[in-house]
């Protein structure tokens, strides 16, 4: 480890703001000491709890979030929140404006709001959301807030990341069926239909809880359906106290001791596959599927055909 990650990684458990960030900012660019510093930051991860906050675009997550945050400052934690924008297809960059919409707490020292590109990542999340709230674990935040990209149909790996996770819904764009053919009736520890001061509200809330019966018989934890406005901060202590109950629930026995170690599972199954990704595409590999695609498009052979002989010859 070099010497300016070993003072990085000080600098995270000391819960230095700058430090932080530039810490997150290390791991996201892929920097040579990023695995050196997850290496030496992961023993000190693990206590904060993670709430991830999903939905479809234009339901109000990044106020919800803001409004929780401050929930809970006024209870005494401290925060980090884990903000991804969609990436632009063009300059690969984004918005990153979620910190327009949080100004409840985009001051406050307790907490840290880190916005970040999806980069092409299908599943909500940036790719490195997961090592950001690490980072934030270690530096000693007590709850991290995941808010996802809002595309609709592939949030799905919101629930590889967070111990509880929350469906943000609104009444008048027929998301109760969005809902479930985006899955989201199953990742959903419980829903929030905000806006709810709007027409259709106690339909929407009805729709769900319908789907929900149908779909949920005999689970011991059965998932809520709460409403709120929280632009007028309408609700938010009942979520924070549906968190809290969920939170209670998984910490009975070995729930959210299994729960987790199904995450790093998974998560290792990520970090496999991209690995070998990058190590299969050698320049030799590359190279030898140029020199077929002639013979794939002319249809004289087959891609099944080509991927046997890139596995057998294209190593070196």
């Amino acid at each position: 480890m070099t010497p300016i990650i070993a003072e990085l990684s000080r600098k995270v458990l000391a819960g230095d703001r700058a430090g932080i960030a530039r810490a997150i900012s290390v791991v996201e660019n892929d920097h040579p000491g990023a695995l050196d510093l997850l290496r030496t930051l992961y023993p000190h991860t693990g206590r904060a709890y993670r709430v991830g906050v999903t939905g479809p675009p234009g339901a109000g997550k990044s106020t919800i979030s803001n409004k929780i945050a401050r929930h809970y400052r006024i209870e005494g934690k401290t925060v980090g929140i884990v903000a991804v924008d969609p990436t632009s297809p063009f300059t690969g960059g984004a918005l990153l404006g979620d910190r327009v919409r949080m100004t409840d707490v985009e001051l406050d020292t307790g907490v840290f709001i880190r916005s970040m590109a999806s980069r092409g990542s299908l599943g909500g999340l940036s790719r490195k959301a997961k090592e950001a709230a690490d980072i934030l674990d270690a530096s000693g935040m007590e709850i991290i807030l995941f808010e996802t990209v809002g595309v609709g149909q592939s949030e799905l790996d919101i629930v590889r990341a967070a111990d509880t996770t929350v469906v943000v819904l609104v009444p008048e764009s027929g998301d109760s069926i969005q809902a479930m053919k985006a899955g989201l009736m199953e990742i959903a520890d419980f829903f929030i239909v905000n806006k709810s001061d709007r027409a259709g509200a106690e339909q929407a809330v009805m729709a769900i809880r319908t789907v929900l019966n149908f779909k949920q018989q005999g689970e011991e934890w059965r998932p809520e359906v709460l409403q709120a406005v929280a632009s007028e901060g309408k609700g938010i202590a009942e979520i924070a106290a549906t968190i809290g109950a969920h939170r209670k629930y998984l910490t009975t026995g070995d729930r959210l001791v299994r729960k987790r170690a199904g995450h790093l599972a998974e998560r290792i199954r990520e970090m496999v596959a991209e690995r070998l990704h990058v190590e299969f595409w050698t320049d030799s590999r590359r190279l030898l599927l140029d020199r077929m695609l002639g013979d794939l498009t002319a249809r004289k052979e087959s891609p099944y055909d080509i991927v046997e002989r890139l596995l057998k010859e294209g190593g070196a």
